[in-house]
C-alpha cells in the first residue's frame, strides 16, 4: 500500500477514535455509493454525521478542508442519501470534515469542523 493510503487510513482511523470518544456511535465506515465515498457515517444528538475525512503531511499549499469541492459534496450527498434509503433512517442530517495535520512536532492534529457544508451548496 502506498505511504500516502497509510497516511489516509491512520487519519480515518483516528477519527474515528475521536468521535468515538465523543459518543458517536459509529454506523459505517468507507460506505462506498457509485463513484462516492462516505469515510465515516455516525449518529450523534438524534442527528446523522457524514464524515469526510482529510490528512494532508502539510497545509503548505492549502488546509484539508478545503480540498472538497463542489463536486465532491455531491458525491457526498448523494451517497449519504443511499445509505439513508438504504437503512430506512429519517433523521436529520450534518456534514463534517475532520482534518488531520501534523503539528510542528509532528504529532497529529484532529481538527472537526461541524456543519462543513450544507447539501445544497452543491447546486
Amino acid at each position: 500500500m502506498a505511504e500516502h493510503n497509510e497516511f489516509g487510513k491512520l487519519a480515518e482511523e483516528l477519527a474515528e477514535k475521536f468521535l468515538v470518544e465523543k459518543n458517536y456511535k459509529i454506523l459505517a465506515k468507507n460506505f462506498r455509493f457509485q463513484k462516492a465515498e462516505i469515510d465515516i457515517i455516525a449518529e450523534f444528538n438524534n442527528q446523522i454525521i457524514i464524515v469526510e475525512v482529510k490528512a494532508r503531511a502539510t497545509d503548505a499549499f492549502m488546509l484539508p478542508q478545503e480540498a472538497i469541492n463542489k463536486k465532491k459534496i455531491r458525491l457526498l450527498v448523494a451517497a449519504a442519501n443511499q445509505f439513508l434509503e438504504e437503512n430506512n433512517i429519517h433523521l436529520d442530517t450534518r456534514f463534517d470534515v475532520i482534518s488531520v495535520l501534523p503539528n510542528d512536532d509532528g504529532k497529529l492534529e484532529i481538527s472537526h469542523i461541524e456543519d462543513a457544508f450544507q447539501s445544497f451548496d452543491a447546486n
